[in-house]
C-alpha cells in the first residue's frame, strides 16, 4: 500500500523542485527523479563552448524568478543565490545608432520616452504600484475568483489586446512602440493575436517593479539553491534517473510530474482514462527557439551606449520588424531578420568566463520543430547593430530545436514555453482540470499548467497545493 506520507516528483526543473518543497513543507517524504545528470531542466548552466565559459542552457535573465511569490518566500539567499541588477535591464537598438531602454525606475522611463512618457505611465503605473497583488493573482489559474478582482480586470482588459494594436494606439513615436513590441514578442505569439500584449505588460511591469536581474554564477544558482533548501527540509533528489513509466516508481500517495503532455502520455500509459488521454493528445505546442551561445574575446561592440550597459538586448529594429518576425515563426515561415534576444551576463558577472573574456546567449523564434539553420541570421542581426561582432567570436555552440529537446525533453520541438499560448490554452492549460489528471493520485506541475512558461516555480506550487488538498478529502 502506498504510504500516506510519501510522494514522488518527476523532474528537477524549477516547477518540480517547487512542488517538492511545498510537499516537504507539509511533512511529506519527497523523492525527486531527474533524468539528466545535472538538475535544473532549462535552468542549468553548462560549458557549451570552451572550458571556463559558463553558459545558461535555457533561461538567462529572471524577472519572473525574482518576482515569484513562492521563491520570494524561501530563504534561497541562504544557499548562495545572489541577484545582480545590470544598470539597464533592457535595451532595444535602432538603426539610427541609438537604443530605447527599459529603465528600472518608472519615473526615469517616463522622462526617457518624452512625448510617450505619459502614455507609458498610464499603461504601467497601476500595475507597477501593485506588483505584489498582481503577481499573487496572475501567477496561477485565471478561471478562479481573484483576490484583487478590479486590478485583474484592468490587466485583462489591456492584456487581451493584440500587442501591435495596443502599441500603435497607445504610443505616437517609434521608440516606445518598438520597446513594447520587443517585450510582447516573448509571448511567441504573432503580435496581431489576442493576449500577446499580456506578456509585454507583465514583463514591462516586472522590469519597473522587480528589475530584470541575472543570478550570480548563472541559472544553475537558482536550481542549486532550490535543491539545497529541499534537502535541508528532508527532500531527496536522484539525478540520472529517467522514468519511462510510473510503474517504475516506489509506491506513494502522490505523484507529481514536471513534464509536458507529450511525455506524460508515455510515462502514464495504463494509469489515465481514455478521455483524458485524448484531451492531452490535442494539446498544441508553439513556435520554437533556435539558440546560439558565443564565447567572445571582448564585449559586443554595440553602436548604442545603452546596449553596453544592458543585461538584455532585443535585436530587431522597429515594431513592424518585430511583428513580421513573430508572424513568420507562428505561421511556419523563416525570416532573414528575426527578432533576436541577447543576454550578456559577463558584463556584470565576470566569474562566468576567463579573465577579460565574455559569453553571450542569443536566440530567435522559428517554426515549431524547424530544421532550418538560423545561425547566420542571428549573427547578422547582431552585427547590424554592433559592427565587428563576428571578429570577437572565439567559439560558438548551436542549439537547434531538435538539439534543445534532446537536452531537455520538456522542450518539445524547441518550444520553451511548454505549449502554445492561444486563448484556449491560456485559460485552460493543459485541460480544464489544470494540474489534476484522471488519476486521483497523479498531478501535472510543468510549464504546460498555469501560469505557463518561465522560471518562477508557480506551476509546481499550485499543483502541490491542489495535491495536498486532495489528501484531506
Amino acid at each position: 500500500m502506498p504510504s500516506l506520507q510519501r510522494a514522488n516528483v518527476i523532474g528537477a526543473g524549477p516547477n518540480g523542485l517547487a512542488a517538492a518543497i511545498v510537499l516537504a513543507q507539509a511533512g511529506i517524504e519527497v523523492t525527486v527523479y531527474e533524468a539528466e545528470a545535472i538538475a535544473g531542466g532549462a535552468a542549468r548552466t553548462l560549458d557549451l563552448t570552451l572550458p571556463g565559459f559558463h553558459h545558461d542552457f535555457g533561461s538567462a535573465v529572471h524577472p519572473m524568478a525574482a518576482g515569484s511569490p513562492f521563491f520570494r518566500s524561501l530563504p534561497l539567499e541562504k544557499y548562495g543565490l545572489k541577484w545582480i541588477h545590470p544598470p539597464v535591464p533592457l535595451a532595444h537598438p535602432l538603426d539610427d545608432g541609438t537604443a530605447v531602454t527599459l529603465e528600472r525606475d518608472l519615473g526615469a522611463q517616463i522622462d526617457a520616452l518624452g512625448r510617450d512618457g505619459p502614455a507609458w505611465k498610464r499603461l504601467f503605473a497601476p500595475f507597477v504600484e501593485k506588483w505584489s497583488a498582481l503577481a499573487e493573482d496572475a501567477f496561477g489559474p485565471l478561471i478562479r475568483w481573484p483576490r484583487h478582482p478590479f486590478l485583474m480586470a484592468r490587466f485583462g482588459a489591456v492584456g487581451f489586446l493584440p500587442a501591435a494594436t495596443l502599441a500603435r494606439g497607445a504610443f505616437r513615436q517609434e521608440r516606445a512602440r518598438a520597446l513594447f513590441a520587443g517585450l510582447a514578442a516573448h509571448s511567441f505569439l504573432s503580435l496581431d493575436k489576442p493576449l500577446s500584449a499580456a506578456v509585454g505588460l507583465m514583463l514591462g511591469t516586472a522590469g519597473h517593479a522587480i528589475g530584470w536581474p541575472i543570478p550570480e554564477g548563472g541559472a544553475q544558482s537558482i536550481t542549486n539553491a532550490l535543491i539545497a533548501h529541499l534537502e535541508a527540509i528532508g527532500g531527496i533528489v536522484h539525478r540520472s534517473q529517467r522514468v519511462a513509466n510510473l510503474a517504475e516508481l516506489p509506491a506513494a500517495r502522490l505523484t507529481l510530474c514536471d513534464v509536458t503532455p507529450n511525455q506524460f502520455l508515455k510515462i502514464a500509459a495504463g494509469r489515465i482514462s481514455e478521455s483524458y488521454g485524448k484531451s492531452l493528445r490535442s494539446y498544441r505546442y508553439g513556435a520554437a527557439s533556435f539558440k546560439v551561445d558565443y564565447a567572445l574575446s571582448e564585449p559586443i561592440p554595440w553602436n548604442a551606449a545603452g546596449c553596453r550597459q544592458a543585461g538584455t538586448v532585443h535585436v530587431a529594429g522597429t515594431l513592424e520588424e518585430v511583428a513580421a518576425s513573430e508572424a513568420a515563426a507562428s505561421t511556419g515561415k523563416h525570416t532573414d531578420r528575426p527578432f533576436v534576444l541577447v543576454s550578456q551576463p559577463t558584463l556584470f558577472d565576470p566569474s562566468r568566463a576567463p579573465a577579460g573574456r565574455h559569453i553571450v546567449w542569443a536566440y530567435c523564434h522559428v517554426p515549431h520543430g524547424s530544421k532550418d539553420d538560423a545561425t547566420t541570421a542571428i549573427a547578422s542581426q547582431i552585427e547590424r547593430f554592433a559592427p565587428g561582432f563576428r571578429d570577437c567570436v572565439l567559439a560558438r555552440s548551436v542549439l537547434s530545436p531538435a538539439r534543445l529537446e534532446s537536452m531537455d525533453a520538456n522542450l518539445v520541438g524547441g518550444d520553451i514555453n511548454g505549449g502554445a499560448m492561444g486563448v484556449s490554452q491560456f485559460l485552460f492549460r493543459p485541460t480544464r482540470h489544470y494540474y489534476r489528471t484522471s488519476a486521483r493520485d497523479i498531478y501535472l506541475c510543468s510549464s504546460s499548467t498555469p501560469p505557463g512558461g518561465g522560471v518562477h516555480g508557480m506551476c509546481g506550487y499550485h499543483a502541490a497545493k491542489m495535491a495536498l488538498a486532495s489528501l484531506k478529502q
